[in-house]
């Protein structure tokens, strides 16, 4: 089965630089509990553009590719909180 054809790698690729985002924003002044709520507006953007500029983008209307979107960049916030929580040494 070739998963480019149902879009998931644009997906992902939404939730990496969503995730990049998310630790740019991590290393400034500005307060962690914002990443989530930032995460997801950047996936918002970044998956309403992708409807445009990808063919293989799994939506074809602007409130579907925001949905999508928006998940993926939530989505970023937990791997990061997984990656951390897994890491976590007590």
């Amino acid at each position: 089965m070739d998963f480019s054809s149902i879009g998931i790698t644009s997906v992902a690729a939404i939730t990496a630089i969503c995730y990049l985002i998310g630790q740019t924003v991590k290393v400034t002044g500005i307060d962690n509990k914002w990443i989530p709520v930032i995460c997801g507006v950047c996936g918002l953007g970044l998956g309403v553009a992708a409807m445009f500029i990808m063919p293989e983008f799994p939506a074809t209307d602007y409130i579907t590719a925001a949905a999508v979107g928006t998940a993926s960049g939530l989505a970023a916030t937990g791997i990061n909180q997984a990656v951390k929580q897994l890491s976590n040494n007590e």
